[in-house]
């Protein structure tokens, strides 16, 4: 750990005298109360379950009492006194809870001082925004008596994530006032059921449950979850689920589809045999993900269903990308066509594909999104790579939409952010008439919700 630059000075015994004082601010953040949580095992629910505080006493989370005891170790430990300062006793008593978003003013005043013992008494509080006391006592430390001007060390920086809060807080805050009618292929697993039923307990979809009935009743048992109101249609197998639920599709009677426990290419197929479904754009399939470490969501496309997509295939794979980013409130999302380096090279088609890209959309024939090609992964995320590389361009650094060569390198970037960068994922396929929400079979129930909500986002712009 290297130095900030700024430096932690100390006061020392001779310089303290009764009715000093020193303060710091501190605005309590949930992250803060997660990050206190994880490094001290205290896991009490009234400080990390949303749901349980809520019906408790204190109606909603608090922090927990020994973080303004660790506000007021820091103070005197990086201020006042400072470095060189040893903690021998301290007295708190708890008036009231710290509630998230509390602004906490935290005090210390020297009470009396001992030259025999170099022992410093100080009175501690902590009041929050109002004024009101939430914590009171009293600290006796053994001051310094050298004084010490210290580098400030530069600490790693600490990343919370929760992929699966992630996208609950997303689902959270959809605007969505009509549930559609959703066609459920095969969902003969616990996950695709359990995902299906949630989306629609959410009021996003209205499921319709479309394989065989017995394997499907079976399955909600196994789970443990009901069927009751559930509309049931009865499909010997996959093959003929996905037939009828296209043909559902195509009739009008269901707004949009959503994959069950069954191969990607068995559903794809199906509604490729609908011409009713077919709207002359090439299908693509578009991953949505949070990544810990990325300021915004990210779409990726296509890393599912082309697997070596041609130059008029990739102008129709951003088209369907630039659809969702507008549907997702993106106005003008910035699209990132990538490549190994970024430079145009004829050794490297794709580079040839990304910079004929760009040029559609100088002509108008790509329109709703700033493009910008070939662009390695690093220049597309990374401002300070792209900075370092000389590159100038208003994608680079801050990309809302990722566009791989083909499956394959789209399929392991998706399964690298998800596996190895704890990204929370969602996906759908468009092109076609009617959205599909589309996922992977090792995807929990919350993914597979998440990817009926990005469908049903969809559902609503088409015409």
């Amino acid at each position: 750990m290297g130095a900030t630059g700024e430096l932690i000075e100390n006061r020392v015994f001779d310089e303290l005298t009764p009715g000093l004082r020193a303060a710091l601010r501190r605005v309590i953040s949930m992250e803060d109360i997660q990050a206190f949580a994880l490094v001290s095992g205290d896991i009490n629910p009234a400080h990390v379950d949303t749901v349980y505080a809520d019906a408790s006493r204190f109606h909603g989370v608090i922090a927990h009492g020994m973080f303004a005891g660790a506000l007021i170790s820091s103070l005197l430990g990086t201020e006042f006194p400072g470095p060189g300062t040893i903690y021998i006793g301290q007295s708190l008593h708890f008036h009231r809870p710290v509630r998230l978003a509390d602004a906490l003013l935290v005090e210390v005043v020297v009470i009396d001082c001992d030259a025999e013992t170099k022992n410093v008494r100080l009175d501690c509080t902590v009041q929050n925004q109002h004024g009101e006391l939430v914590v009171s006592g009293e600290a006796l430390v053994r001051a310094p008596t050298h004084k010490l001007a210290l580098p400030r060390v530069a600490l790693p920086q600490l990343h919370l994530f929760d992929p699966e809060a992630r996208l609950q807080h997303w689902l959270a805050s959809l605007d969505v006032r009509t549930a559609l009618r959703c066609a459920v292929v095969h969902p003969c697993d616990e996950e695709s059921l359990r995902g299906a039923l949630d989306a629609g307990r959410r009021g996003l979809i209205v499921p319709v449950l479309v394989g065989p009935v017995e394997k499907i009743q079976a399955c909600a048992e196994r789970a443990g979850v009901s069927l009751q109101g559930v509309e049931l249609h009865d499909a010997a197998h996959s093959h003929a689920a996905a037939q009828a639920a296209a043909a559902m599709a195509a009739a009008g009677e269901v707004a949009m589809l959503m994959k069950g426990s069954l191969h990607t290419d068995e559903l794809i197929s199906a509604v490729l045999a609908e011409p009713a479904l077919r709207t002359g754009r090439r299908l693509s399939h578009v991953f949505r993900f949070e990544v810990p470490t990325y300021a915004k969501p990210v779409l990726v496309t296509d890393a599912a269903i082309n697997i070596r997509p041609s130059l008029e295939d990739k102008a129709d794979i951003a088209r369907n990308a630039i659809a969702l980013a507008h549907a997702l409130g993106v106005a003008q999302p910035r699209l990132a066509i990538l490549s190994a380096v970024e430079t145009v090279t004829p050794r490297l088609v794709s580079t040839l594909d990304a910079a004929a890209l760009c040029k559609m959309a100088d002509r108008g024939q790509i329109q709703g999104a700033l493009l910008d090609g070939p662009l390695a992964f690093d220049n597309a995320i990374s401002a300070e790579a792209a900075t370092v590389k000389g590159i100038q361009s208003p994608v680079a650094g801050q990309a809302d939409i990722l566009l791989v060569p083909d499956l394959e390198s789209g399929n392991m970037l998706a399964k690298q952010l998800e596996y190895l960068a704890g990204a929370a994922s969602c996906g759908v396929v468009l092109g076609a008439k009617i959205p599909i929400a589309l996922t992977s079979r090792a995807d929990n129930a919350l993914s597979r919700a998440a990817s009926a909500a990005l469908a049903r986002l969809m559902a609503e712009e088409q015409p």
